[in-house]
């Protein structure tokens, strides 16, 4: 079923709405097209006109951006000529009084060196007072400081207040917004509205685009054509918008690209992951199709190879191939090794619940409660013990843990 919801993806023609949108999946910015940046000189950078791209690089702009940690070859791509540097250092200092460490400061002059023309406190000083007041740091901004450069009274209130009336609180607009700051860079009429208007068409309730928008804010982004798409795949799956999976289904069918779908598909089928297998596993726990094909990799060779697990037992509890390998599993895996080497754990275990318990729950259960007699279970939670495999005679997948 998953597969051939892929293969007809495939076969649908993209609109140019779409094919936009594949372009921007694919790495290409638009905010770095000559259309784009000619737009954005003209609407939302206050002090472009002074600081207009050249045609050739300014070599004492390139030194500047070097001395900002910016490579000399992306310095010299930046088609803009810092007349004044002594503003330049008011914007970077303004920059580190609201949080910025020198590395987001960095990435924010790489992605918009434009942003150094601007005068800090008029300009820039008042968007980072507002964020402050919702709850947002602002060196959050940093992965998309482009922000910075739109109108405060014109486009970034407007945007809070419209996610205003779908998230409801500040709270949840400070959560949402962190998340992913780059849905401040939408348009309203253009985007936002429509995606909204398409998402309620479509029997989503205010409470349920709300929740989607919790989960990953840029899907107030998707274009309704894609929308529509989504949901006409979903329900081929037997995902019902009032599933529990169906929000995050949603979230993934519109993150992936036809091609990569197709390509994830194979990944699981590699390994002997039956389709039927594949597709229970995504209804419980869409998020495993966003996980990288090598990672998804390493974890089977792991689970198969190290744990002695059958790949049923694996998908019926997809929630493990979200965990992450180095920093939950073989932690605790280092613990439970130990514990059984021990004595503390009898040699035949079911390995995954343990794996799947909360964070408090196992060091409850098997760090704390042991950490007397065996303390090397505290130096394995914490990673300082590395897990060096289980014996052949200590693992078994069908019987309980003896608590």
């Amino acid at each position: 079923m998953l597969a051939n919801v892929c293969r007809r993806r495939l076969t649908i023609p993209l609109s140019p709405i779409l094919a936009a949108a594949a372009a921007a999946a694919s790495g290409k910015n638009p905010i770095h097209s000559n259309h784009a940046r000619a737009l954005l000189s003209q609407s939302y950078y206050s002090s472009a006109f002074q600081a207009a791209p050249d045609r050739e690089p300014c070599p004492t702009t390139v030194s500047y951006l070097v001395s900002c940690g910016v490579s000399p070859a992306v310095a010299a791509a930046r088609k803009v000529r810092i007349r004044d540097t002594d503003r330049a250092d008011a914007v970077r200092a303004l920059l580190r009084k609201y949080g910025f460490s020198e590395a987001d400061i960095t990435r924010t002059v790489r992605l918009d060196p434009l942003l150094l023309t601007f005068d800090p406190d008029r300009t820039i000083r008042p968007k980072l007072d507002f964020f402050v007041s919702l709850g947002i740091q602002p060196r959050l901004l940093a992965t998309e400081p482009h922000i910075l450069a739109r109108s405060l009274e014109k486009h970034i209130i407007p945007c809070i207040e419209f996610f205003r009336t779908i998230l409801r609180t500040d709270d949840n607009i400070r959560i949402a917004v962190s998340r992913v700051p780059r849905a401040l860079m939408t348009d309203i009429e253009s985007t936002m509205r429509p995606a909204v208007e398409a998402f309620l068409s479509h029997g989503l309730s205010m409470e349920a685009i709300a929740k989607l928008l919790m989960i990953h804010m840029g899907m107030i982004k998707t274009p309704p054509e894609r929308i529509r798409e989504a949901f006409h795949d979903l329900k081929a799956l037997g995902l019902r918008v009032t599933d529990t999976g169906f929000l995050y289904g949603f979230r993934v069918i519109c993150s992936l690209r036809r091609e990569t779908m197709v390509r994830k598909v194979a990944v699981f089928k590699s390994f002997g992951v039956s389709e039927s297998d594949l597709f229970r596993a995504f209804k419980t726990q869409p998020t495993i199709l966003l996980v990288g094909d090598e990672t998804i990799k390493k974890k089977f060779r792991f689970f198969l190879d190290v744990m002695k697990l059958e790949i049923a037992d694996v998908m019926a509890q997809p929630l493990t191939l979200a965990l992450s390998l180095e920093k939950n599993i073989m932690p605790r895996c280092a613990v439970l090794s130990i514990l059984m080497k021990e004595g503390k754990l009898k040699r035949t275990q079911k390995l995954i619940p343990p794996l799947l318990s909360n964070s408090r729950v196992f060091s409850e259960r098997y760090v704390l409660r042991h950490a007397k007699d065996v303390p090397d279970v505290v130096k394995a939670f914490e990673g300082k013990i590395k897990f060096q495999g289980f014996g052949e005679s200590e693992v078994r997948t069908s019987v309980p843990l003896n608590d």
